[in-house]
């Protein structure tokens, strides 16, 4: 039995109507309506989800660790309708909420009457959350570079999707069965391996990167799933340049890299070579001269951005013309030395 048929089924027995949500408040199946209906209810099916505010106050209730129904009254501030929550346990465990709205008809007798469906309900999304679990693991032979190990996957997700790496704290516990459904989650050290669909992929980068508080990078779109291991080399090179550049980071997606694109596949000891003619060049120096040449050598854009007078913009780059003994104003000098100044962020990432 799905969790759509079982829900019709109880809302028929109970004469309520009534959604089943998971742990995280993510909407998982709902029956038609009939009688009132609250906001809170309206905008949980047109948004998939409740709002922070709403989960905080329902939580309020106890319904995380409670083992039988709960009444929650009437809220007119929050415009919530007295309603009956029923915790979906299966085995001990919570894996998400029956929703009831209850018009004072819904009586412990009729819940009781119920409760075979409820625990059928259960256990239905139990198996849902195990197979996503599942699936997840099998990631890591999806995101494989032997073809042999990546035809063993057992996952097959709808395209097109975006791979996403997460530098994993050691000593943070992310609720990754908090994503969205549709989103696979395998947790490791050192890295976070999920994939997403392209179109939530950076969302979804952006709230794993805030429960670990680290860095995050997005690969690109793949549109067919069998190509999604190189959308997660591209997440991994990204991840790289997020950890490194801060003007890309903490989320960081492959897309939007431009020449980072490149540096970020090259080992250390190229990135070293090309690093060469910015070596002598640190610190506030530094800093300067990549914001002139990312400005394509135009000296008021540069000035303003860094606010300094132009006058303080020539003394730097005088100063450093004659470190590297370069000429700015020489095109080939100028790329030698922006790519070098590029490359020198990645070599201790």
């Amino acid at each position: 039995m799905d969790l759509q048929t079982v829900v019709d089924e109880i809302a028929d027995v109970l004469g309520a109507a009534a959604t089943i949500e998971d742990r995280a408040f993510q909407l998982v199946a709902y029956c038609a309506q009939s009688g009132a209906i609250d906001r809170v209810r309206e905008e949980s099916i047109l948004r998939r989800r409740a709002t922070d505010r709403v989960r905080a106050y329902f939580e309020g209730f106890g319904i995380a660790t409670a083992t039988a129904p709960v009444r929650i009254p009437p809220d007119e501030r929050l415009g919530v309708l007295a309603r009956i929550c029923v915790p979906l346990r299966h085995r001990g465990v919570t894996y998400g909420y029956l929703w009831l709205l209850d018009s004072g008809a819904v009586t412990d007798a009729r819940l009781a009457a119920a409760a075979p469906l409820i625990r059928r309900a259960a256990a239905a999304l139990a198996q849902e959350v195990r197979s996503r679990q599942d699936a997840g693991t099998a990631l890591r032979a999806l995101f494989s570079l032997d073809p042999d190990v990546r035809a063993e996957a057992d996952v097959e997700p709808q395209g097109p999707v975006a791979a996403i790496a997460v530098r994993t704290a050691s000593e943070a516990v992310a609720p990754l069965w908090s994503l969205p459904r549709g989103v696979l989650a395998d947790p490791g050290e050192p890295l976070t391996a999920l994939l997403a669909p392209a179109a939530q992929a950076r969302e979804v980068a952006r709230r794993v990167q805030a429960m670990y508080g680290t860095a995050a990078g997005v690969g690109g779109a793949r549109d067919d799933a069998a190509d999604a291991w190189q959308s997660w080399r591209e997440a991994v090179h990204a991840l790289r340049v997020a950890e490194a550049v801060e003007r890309h980071g903490p989320v960081a997606a492959w897309p939007d890299l431009g020449v980072y694109r490149v540096l970020s596949r090259l080992p250390r000891p190229d990135l070293a070579e090309l690093a060469a003619p910015a070596k002598d060049l640190t610190g506030e120096l530094a800093r300067t001269v990549e914001a002139y040449l990312d400005h394509g050598g135009h000296a008021r854009e540069t000035a303003e951005e860094l606010g300094v007078h132009r006058q303080t913009l020539y003394y730097r780059l005088g100063r450093a013309e004659r470190l590297t003994g370069l000429d700015l104003a020489d095109g080939e000098s100028r790329l030698l030395l922006h790519l070098g100044l590029k490359a020198a962020a990645l070599i201790h990432s």
